[in-house]
C-alpha cells in the first residue's frame, strides 16, 4: 500500500511531537533531583524540535493539528 508523502510527514510529526512532550516533561521532573538528566532530556527535546520545524517546513501547506 502506497502512503501519501503528506500523510507520512504528518505521522512523523505526530510521533516526534509526542516524544518531544515526553522529554520536556521528563526534564521538568528531573529539574529538582538531577540537573544533569534534566539538561540531557531538554537537549534531546531541542533536537526533536529542530526536526519538527524541518517537517513543518515541508508540510506548511498541510498543517498538522495536535
Amino acid at each position: 500500500m502506497y502512503m501519501n508523502p503528506n500523510d507520512s510527514i504528518k505521522n512523523r510529526q505526530k510521533t516526534l511531537n509526542q516524544r518531544y512532550k515526553e522529554l520536556m516533561e521528563q526534564a521538568y521532573n528531573f529539574r529538582q533531583t538531577d540537573a544533569e538528566l534534566s539538561d540531557l532530556s531538554e537537549f534531546r527535546a531541542m533536537k526533536l524540535l529542530n526536526k519538527l520545524n524541518a517537517l513543518r517546513y515541508f508540510s506548511k501547506n498541510n498543517p498538522v493539528k495536535y
